[in-house]
């Protein structure tokens, strides 16, 4: 059932925000980058009553469906860099960057995934030379499960859920296998911190664009929680500059949950949301406390809240996957809940507002997309 909760621990300003390194640089070198699209969502904008509704669309990049390769390209390369003891250097192309991590082989790449974050690593492992095992859960869709395949990967589909699916691949860990996850556990921070780092570029990009003439930087920003790696990164990226929102599945909202309790709070699987890459049952154990303080309300939708704003992209020109469309889905849950029109104004927004959503994904399932939408993607 969707749910909606002010954040009662939010601390609005924070800390202010040390100076932080930009990855943009190393992403630059990677090939086929170029920064994603910045796109108004004017029917969307219309329909709420708002100023401006900005959507980051995430559907190609770096060749992928998705943001994730910017996480998992860079924990990959930083902790490769430590391994081999420093970092490559002058490397202008990634066949030079291969050569630099050949006495790293062989060398494995293990994670846990819905779909997209497992391609993203599998595709990482291809780009360097190394091998890749992916671990998922039970349910997943076939499409996904091909695309990492298809990236050189081996699968292993798990009897249980995305947290069952983490568990075992943390057994893969040793000499000659790395585990790349986007979350986190006690004794296990520095990979998913770097996959969190990775993600900037996604904020870095859209402030050179609402840098333009003529625009101004969003005074909202709803960002998608999984396991909270993205969070992570809007937090770090916005605080004291906009108010977050964070967006979960009704059936998977371990966040929401763990805000009210204070505390890390875990939601049992099955978790069979449509919103796949959402469906984590644990917060990350670095991403809570950031979250905890940095996030103003949180947002639970179902899963015809997120068609529906899979519908509504659609309608200004975006593709936009069942993840993908969650954030908007969150947007129009404050919009129509009676519970959200309350909160809605809590929160600022106003005609006035200016808000940031990021797509995340393209159609990671193509036919369930048309079945959804229509129309082919």
């Amino acid at each position: 059932m969707p749910r909606i909760l002010l954040n009662a621990r939010y601390q609005r300003g924070g800390a202010p925000r040390p100076p932080r390194l930009s990855r943009r640089p190393f992403h630059a070198r990677l090939p086929g980058y170029e920064g994603s699209p910045l796109v108004r969502a004017a029917k969307l904008e219309s329909e709420l009553g708002l100023s401006r509704i900005w959507v980051k669309d995430e559907s190609s990049r770096l060749g992928l469906p998705a943001f994730k390769i910017l996480g998992a390209s860079w924990a990959v390369y930083r902790t490769a860099s430590a391994m081999l003891g420093s970092e490559p250097a002058k490397w202008t192309s990634i066949d030079e960057l291969r050569d630099c991590m050949a006495p790293l082989r062989p060398l494995r790449l293990a994670t846990a995934t819905d779909g997209n974050h497992g391609r993203a690593v599998a595709r990482v492992a291809r780009l360097l030379g190394f091998d890749a095992s992916i671990f998922m859960p039970a349910g997943t869709a076939e499409a996904r499960i091909r695309a990492i395949e298809g990236e050189g990967a081996k699968v292993t589909v798990v009897d249980g859920s995305y947290d069952d699916a983490v568990e075992r691949a943390k057994k893969e860990a040793g000499p000659r296998c790395l585990v790349v996850s986007d979350t986190s556990w006690e004794g296990y921070t520095d990979i998913p911190s770097g996959v969190a780092e990775g993600y900037e570029t996604i904020f870095e990009e859209t402030d050179e664009r609402l840098a333009e003439p003529g625009e101004q930087p969003p005074t909202h920003v709803f960002v998608q929680i999984g396991v909270g790696a993205l969070a992570v990164a809007a937090v770090n990226h916005y605080r004291g500059r906009a108010t977050l929102i964070g967006v979960e599945p009704d059936g998977a909202d371990c966040v929401l949950r763990s805000a009210e309790a204070g505390r890390i709070v875990s939601v049992p699987g099955p978790h069979r949301s449509i919103m796949a890459g959402l469906n984590c049952g644990m917060p990350s154990l670095i991403a809570w406390p950031v979250m905890r303080d940095g996030i103003a309300a949180f947002v639970a939708v179902g899963d015809e809240r997120a068609k529906q704003a899979m519908r509504a992209l659609a309608a200004d020109g975006l593709v936009s996957g069942e993840t993908g469309a969650s954030g908007a889905a969150g947007l129009i849950e404050l919009f129509n809940n009676e519970t959200g029109r309350s909160a809605f104004e809590s929160l600022g927004l106003s005609q006035a507002s200016r808000v940031l959503l990021l797509s995340t994904e393209g159609a990671t399932d193509p036919e369930f997309y048309r079945s959804v939408v229509g129309e082919p993607a």
